[in-house]
């Protein structure tokens, strides 16, 4: 597994172990043994996926403290463009952003630390993306910000979302909360 730095602090970009055969493809999503000597503490509480269609947004969603999580996101079915936030006041890349392209076809996988908010773009039909998360889901602690508050283009015109996801607050109204 290689793991490479981005420009948002604590998140990182894994490329994992792939195997190709005539029976098809094996794929090694996480190694505690190898998180843990690139200094990655990870321990997975709830794991989750979701089926998307073409252009459907899904985000930019994290839990509040004290159920706030680290993630681990891979795509092993189709192809997205994931999109991380850095929503910590203290962090020297705060309200960064940042995207990369995760699919099935480059076994890519995003690690996104606690104070970030992720969401993604599905590119493909019937897409299917994984989340590993290192808290229990606590609907009480669940927030997120707008998809369309922070500058980044989504290239799209008519985003398929949900309308919680619409509702959200602006990047920057969020941010006076203070709560990163």
């Amino acid at each position: 597994m290689k793991i490479t730095t981005t420009d948002i602090e604590g998140v990182f970009i894994l490329e994992s172990f792939k195997a190709k055969d005539n029976r098809g493809v094996f794929v090694k999503t996480f190694s505690e043994i190898e998180f843990l000597e690139n200094n990655l503490s990870f321990e997975i509480k709830e794991s989750y996926y979701s089926i998307s269609q073409k252009n459907v947004i899904r985000g930019m969603h994290f839990q509040l403290p004290p159920h706030d999580h680290d993630k681990l996101v891979y795509v092993s079915k189709g192809e997205i463009i994931d999109v991380v936030v850095d929503l910590r006041e203290k962090s020297k890349t705060f309200k960064k952003v940042i995207s990369v392209n995760l699919s099935s076809a480059n076994g890519l996988c995003i690690y996104i630390p606690k104070g970030c908010a992720h969401g993604f773009k599905s590119l493909e039909d019937e897409t299917i993306t994984v989340y590993n998360v290192s808290t229990c889901y606590n609907p009480k602690f669940d927030d997120g910000v707008r998809y369309d508050s922070f500058g980044f283009n989504w290239r799209t015109k008519d985003p398929i979302m949900s309308k919680r996801d619409e509702e959200f607050s602006l990047l920057d109204d969020f941010v006076l909360k203070g709560v990163f």
